[in-house]
């Protein structure tokens, strides 16, 4: 009921908008954000560019072919979803409303409808007191730059002028049908084999008809809940649920695919004596996904690598792997030693958009993946589906296979971290210039050891791969004060020293007196 501006000014990211729930995001400020997505359609008239990223021509094309909107868990999430209809029924869009859904449900029911676009009222594994805005054009994959520059730009002059666009005198008015949306994703599922290899339909009897296996997966009371017993069909009964409540408030936790997290999935999977075991986290809506076999975890660094692996060997799939700079290099080697290309982009599940359709696996290391033949969004489901046919083909635990190719392409140990710093935006970008230093060739005293330089990737903030293949990579955030390190090493007691090495250097860049960790 807030009739207030947002407290802080809309901004579109890589994952759309973000705020917290009531201050920024509320029915007013959801209402003005959806008059601005439709002010982007009526802009192709003046600005025909715009449609190869809309994937539509026209206002009356992108009317014609519709919206889907689907929220996660949140509190008020059915309210603020409704908000958006409204505003694009009295705009003439046919809407298909998908209720409580996920990330990548929606993305996979866009392309099945052949919608112009989705919009997700979600703000992803950000904790309770938050709610998102995610926008989807045709294609159903994270909206590209262009766009949502230009929905910020056209949503703050919405309520900064408190004044909408009225709809023609003679506009129809648009539909508002309910639709299952999870259905439409089994059929993109089941209709690109194909393309990945996955037999939906006989990988579920095999995992009924396998009495040594269990499934424990952690919902975190988030969207996914609704739909995991229909993922496993006549197979969920031996599927274990954790979670699996409406819960608005997570249980208090911080809702994200985390180590921490996934305590309750290892020792759930440690009760009883099942030969193969499956484990995973998912966020609320349904777009990071991590894993366990109860012994071992596995995140998304080491996961994505073996399924590339799996769909390439197994499944006899040719093609490269694409994962983002910041992803380990576990990838680059079994694609090195397979003869295949790796295309490593900026941070950002949009950036794989060049190689949708040509890349076996899409990942990154925030536990997000998709595959060749399925939506170009980040689906925790098709993460899930891929871990059972892995273990099922291979007969082998995620955590044996994943030492099996480490035996081969030797072994990789990924970790992250941050700092807070005090500056942002481009002060900051201007301030880690002092980074440029360390070129290839250069020496960087890591622990007691002084690692020279062989390679710098800087698409990115700056990634410097030594000689012995380790890296560290320091990257900025855009909009907060604060700085991420990536870093990998051959060894587990490497990654500390890598850690200290990045501190190090933003020390003598003047950057982190007084600092604190990053949350």
């Amino acid at each position: 009921s807030n009739s207030d501006m947002p407290r802080s000014e809309i901004s579109f990211g890589t994952s759309g908008w973000r705020g917290v729930l009531g201050k920024d995001i509320f029915v007013g400020s959801v209402k003005s954000v959806t008059n601005g997505i439709v002010e982007l359609y009526y802009s192709l008239g003046s600005s025909p560019e715009l449609a190869q990223h809309l994937g539509v021509s026209s206002l009356e094309e992108a009317r014609r072919r519709g919206c889907l909107v689907g929220f996660d868990n949140r509190f008020g999430g059915n309210i603020l979803a409704q908000a958006v209809c409204d505003v694009l029924v009295e705009h003439g869009f046919q809407v298909y409303f998908c209720g409580e859904t996920t990330t990548g449900v929606l993305s996979a029911a866009l392309l099945e409808l052949d919608g112009a676009f989705s919009v997700n009222l979600t703000p992803s594994h950000n904790p309770l007191e938050y709610g998102g805005y995610k926008f989807n054009a045709a294609d159903a994959g994270p909206a590209a730059s262009e766009l949502t520059s230009l929905i910020t730009k056209y949503s703050r002059q919405i309520v900064s002028d408190g004044v909408l666009r009225a709809p023609d005198a003679e506009l129809r008015r648009g539909e508002l049908q309910s639709i299952d949306s999870f259905s439409l994703w089994q059929k993109v599922v089941n209709s690109n084999e194909e393309y990945h290899g996955i037999d939906y339909s006989q990988l579920i009897e095999k995992a009924s008809a396998a009495k040594h296996v269990k499934i424990v997966v952690d919902s975190v009371h988030g969207a996914s809940r609704l739909h995991i017993k229909r993922l496993f069909g006549k197979a969920s009964a031996n599927v274990t649920m954790l979670r699996g409540g409406a819960d608005v408030s997570f249980g208090g936790i911080a809702p994200e695919p985390s180590s921490v997290n996934m305590v309750g999935v290892g020792e759930e999977l440690r009760r009883g004596n099942s030969q193969l075991r499956i484990g995973a986290i998912i966020d609320p809506d349904g777009d990071r996904i991590r894993f366990t076999d109860g012994e071992t975890e596995i995140s998304m660094n080491q996961f994505g690598a073996m399924a590339y692996y799996f769909l390439h060997e197994y499944k006899g799939k040719k093609g490269m792997v694409a994962k983002t700079v910041a992803t380990s290099n576990f990838a680059n080697a079994i694609a090195k030693a397979l003869g295949e290309q790796v295309f490593e982009p900026r941070v950002g599940f949009k950036e794989f958009k060049p190689v949708i359709g040509k890349a076996l696996v899409l990942f990154e290391e925030s536990d997000g993946i998709s595959i060749i033949g399925h939506t170009p969004e980040k689906d925790a489901y098709i993460g899930l589906l891929l871990a059972l046919d892995m273990v099922l083909t291979t007969k082998k635990n995620l955590g044996d296979f994943k030492r099996e190719l480490e035996d081969k392409f030797g072994a990789y140990h990924p970790d992250r971290d941050g700092i807070e710093v005090v500056l942002s935006g481009e002060h900051l970008m201007e301030a880690l210039r002092f980074l440029e230093r360390y070129k290839a060739g250069e020496k960087v005293l890591v622990g007691d050891e002084e690692k020279v330089i062989k390679e710098v990737i800087s698409i990115d903030g700056r990634k410097m791969i030594f000689e012995d293949d380790s890296w560290l990579m320091i990257r900025p955030s855009g909009t907060e004060p604060k700085v991420r390190f990536y870093v990998e090493s051959r060894d587990h007691a490497g990654t500390d020293h890598l850690v200290a090495a990045a501190r190090n250097m933003l020390l003598d860049a003047g950057l982190t007196e007084g600092d604190t960790p990053a949350a």
